[in-house]
């Protein structure tokens, strides 16, 4: 097992495509092709942490914060980044971060946090746009099982909770081979007409290349034809925050209540309550204030996240409760997804979860 094993297992739940412009994801210390002993799972990367991973034997580490997320100029252990890399790089530990990508899928942090409170009906609540391609191409009649098989495989043709989606309609084809061809049909010099399938299919971006390598390895032709477009569709499987319904509406206190014995919260910061029962519920991981007017536009009772500004309070204006759990506190459980998706891949590898809080607020 190496580290790039494991990075490949996180990025195939969690894209790297998928995180946000502003974020550093993927394997920011260490060698990629380096056998792995044993892995350490973390929310944040701190000295304890790497304390914990050398005494543990975890020559790995992967957190959901990234440890390295603005430039670093200089490795002189003058603050507890450096001397986080520092002591990594001593010890052969490799530090992975997933960050806004496993926000931004549906079963990633929200999506924990939904199944936590046990909402029903979910969806994203800020769908993620200009992220989805369409690709067409024309492939003769005999073919077109196949190349469109292929295209599935590579990822294409997913639609919500169905795939191997695809539009397809028959034409005639013409083109003439010069005379540096070897066409797969028609002669040389000759115009010839050929009954093909047009097939088009969706794709996220981020398997462009990988769908158009596996068209030109599975298509006949010695030229294909082929055309891809941007789509300006919101993709309503990937974004941030979740919406979704409780099985049975709950009176607010209880629900607030209970929500801060789920997520061990020291503390529930909320807006005035609005004597109305909770039945949808709006949320999302970490900070996520800028997403109110969202989870306003989508019904819901109440919007939990963590790190709203006074003032962000203001905004519900009697329209919804606001409930701020605390950053650490929505996020934490994504120690768990993280050891679900590694151990479903290679179970018999070890994987630990630190014992470290490394929440930096407390509560009095």
């Amino acid at each position: 097992m190496k580290v790039k094993d494991v990075c490949e297992i996180i990025e195939e739940f969690a894209p790297v495509a998928l995180c946000e412009s502003y974020d550093n994801v993927g394997l920011l210390v260490g060698d990629a092709q380096m056998d792995l002993s044993a892995l350490l799972i973390c929310i944040d990367v701190t000295e304890a942490v790497l304390d914990e991973a050398i005494q543990k034997q975890c020559n790995m580490i992967v957190s959901h914060h990234p440890l390295i997320f603005g430039g670093l100029k200089r490795l002189t252990e003058a603050n507890e980044v450096q001397r986080c890399v520092v002591k990594a790089i001593k010890n052969d530990i490799a530090i992975y971060a997933a960050h806004t990508n496993i926000d931004n899928v549906q079963q990633g942090v929200s999506g924990r946090m939904a199944e936590k409170i046990g909402l029903i009906n979910t969806h994203v609540l800020q769908s993620k746009p200009d992220v989805l391609r369409k690709l067409v191409t024309f492939v003769p009649s005999a073919h077109a099982d196949k190349v469109r098989q292929a295209l599935f495989d590579a990822g294409a043709g997913k639609i919500g909770n169905y795939d191997s989606c695809s539009y397809n309609i028959e034409g005639l084809g013409t083109f003439r081979a010069g005379e540096n061809t070897n066409p797969f049909v028609g002669s040389k010099h000759e115009i010839h007409n050929e009954t093909e399938v047009r097939i088009e299919v969706v794709l996220p971006s981020y398997l462009e290349n990988k769908v158009l390598r596996t068209l030109l390895k599975s298509h006949p032709y010695e030229e294909v034809a082929y055309d891809i477009y941007a789509l300006k569709n919101n993709w309503t499987q990937v974004g941030l925050g979740i919406v979704g319904d409780l099985a049975q509406a709950e009176k607010e206190e209880d629900f607030l209540l209970r929500i801060k014995k789920t997520f061990n919260a020291g503390v529930i910061r909320h807006t005035a309550l609005r004597n109305k029962e909770i039945k949808r519920v709006a949320l999302c991981g970490g900070a996520g204030s800028s997403f109110l007017s969202d989870a306003i536009a989508s019904g819901a009772d109440i919007y939990i996240s963590g790190d709203f500004k006074y003032h962000e309070f203001f905004n519900a204006e009697n329209r919804i409760v606001v409930a701020d759990i605390g950053h650490y506190e929505s996020e934490v459980f994504t120690k768990e997804i993280f050891y679900e998706i590694i151990t479903k891949k290679i179970p018999t590898f070890a994987v630990r979860i630190s014992d470290i809080n490394t929440n930096p607020i407390n509560y009095l």
